[in-house]
């Protein structure tokens, strides 16, 4: 939850994997600097080009004459910064006039752990209000917005269906469609966003962990993920939100980018961020991804697994888990630190170890299907389908959105 006892507004703790927080300076503390690199099958993007990449909330240019004179509400978190500073405190000092922050899942400094109930609160530094968009309200209520006229959305993502940022998105500009708001977002890039691969959300599986008919890697920014939710009409009742993007400038799809601040407690490197579409479809099953250690989503394992896995860990509570999933219990399973970041999608590792179990009846749960957004999935690793098997029976709707995504695309495409 938002701590009221500390400044909220310029304030951040980049988690430890040791895990505790203590008061920090108005500037955010020191950080990995954003490597940006071109992909090897890059031929749009030079080393050139991307040293000159600017996120969209760098190039005030291009939005604050959008905000002069408006009440801003502002959807940010940890990784909404200009330089070191965060994005409210930037705007301040820049006379916007801000009314109200909203924080999504893991609040506004970024530091709540995985699934915990986000409080509304106030920024003892500033007064403003902070108003809470995981818990109870995902969706702003008109209560919530009303001394609000602009809203901006600014916050990393990481590529898949399943990162709750963009659910938190859609919510916001669902309200800001149905109360006459305008939405600017202020777009940075997918650290995932050079590939598109994955089974497409089918409706009957729709949750706040999958919201969209799209695949587990997406392939967009939230910029363009917005405008896809724009066209393609998929707010209720097929409202459309006054909706501004600021692109990311200098950025291709073939650009890698790695996240100068943690998108979330539970990845803390390029890695983690690279291996999180395949592992965080264990989190519908009894296979730990490595929540309450120093290295989630990096490792996996289960009691369940054959002791001669090469390698094991035991989940303890720690600041991004007070409670994970096979907590204080000896799990069997990988340590795959040193399969580089360029990893991709792929089932291997879930049919290995669904195939490997000793409880099998119990390794995937109710929450599986909303990961992956189909029950066939399931339902062919079951059957001893192969992951080609499975691939191809997901390709018809993941050609289908390849081709609707082309519409939508801000930036030149991978290759």
């Amino acid at each position: 939850m938002i701590s009221l006892a500390l400044p909220v507004l310029g304030t951040l703790l980049l988690l430890q994997d040791a895990g505790c927080t203590r008061p920090q300076p108005a500037t955010l503390p020191p950080a990995p600097t954003a490597t940006v690199t071109s992909s090897p099958a890059a031929s749009s993007s030079s080393p050139a080009a991307a040293a000159q990449l600017q996120v969209g909330a760098a190039q005030f240019d291009k939005y604050l004459p959008l905000l002069k004179g408006k009440r801003v509400g502002v959807v940010v978190n940890q990784t909404s910064t200009v330089g070191r500073a965060l994005l409210p405190d930037t705007l301040l000092s820049r006379g916007v006039n801000i009314t109200a922050i909203f924080g999504p899942e893991h609040g506004f400094r970024g530091e709540a752990a995985d699934g915990a109930t986000i409080k509304d609160g106030k920024d003892a530094r500033t007064g403003k209000p902070v108003r809470s968009l995981y818990g109870a309200t995902k969706k702003p209520t008109a209560e919530m917005l009303r001394d609000v006229d602009v809203l901006i959305f600014d916050i990393q993502d990481v590529g898949t269906r399943f990162y709750t940022y963009i659910s938190t998105m859609h919510y916001v500009m669902e309200a800001a469609a149905e109360q006459g708001k305008s939405v600017i977002v202020l777009d940075r890039p997918n650290p995932n966003g050079w590939y598109v691969d994955g089974p497409v959300l089918e409706p009957a599986h729709k949750s706040f962990v999958g919201m969209h008919p799209i695949p587990v890697v997406h392939g967009l920014t939230v910029g363009e993920l917005a405008k896809m939710i724009n066209g393609e009409k998929w707010l209720a009742g097929g409202k459309q939100c006054p909706l501004t993007v600021v692109p990311v400038a200098g950025y291709t799809h073939s650009t890698r980018y790695n996240l100068p601040v943690r998108p979330s407690p539970n990845l803390p490197n390029p890695h983690a961020v690279s291996l999180y579409p395949t592992m965080c479809l264990f989190e519908g099953t009894d296979v730990s991804v490595g929540r309450g250690t120093d290295t989630p989503f990096e490792v996996i394992g289960a009691p369940t697994q054959p002791s001669t896995r090469p390698y094991s860990f035991t989940p303890r509570p720690n600041a991004g888990s007070t409670s994970p999933p096979q907590n204080g219990k000896l799990c069997y399973g990988q340590d795959l630190r040193q399969t580089g970041n360029d990893v991709g999608f792929t089932l291997k590792y879930l049919i290995d170890y669904y195939q490997q179990s000793t409880a099998k009846d119990k390794f995937f749960g109710k929450y599986f299907e909303e990961l992956t957004g189909t029950p066939t999935v399931r339902q062919m690793i079951v059957a001893g389908k192969s992951e080609p098997e499975i691939r191809a029976a997901w390709e018809p709707k993941l050609g289908q959105y390849k081709l609707m995504r082309k519409k939508y695309l801000l930036y030149p495409d991978f290759k």
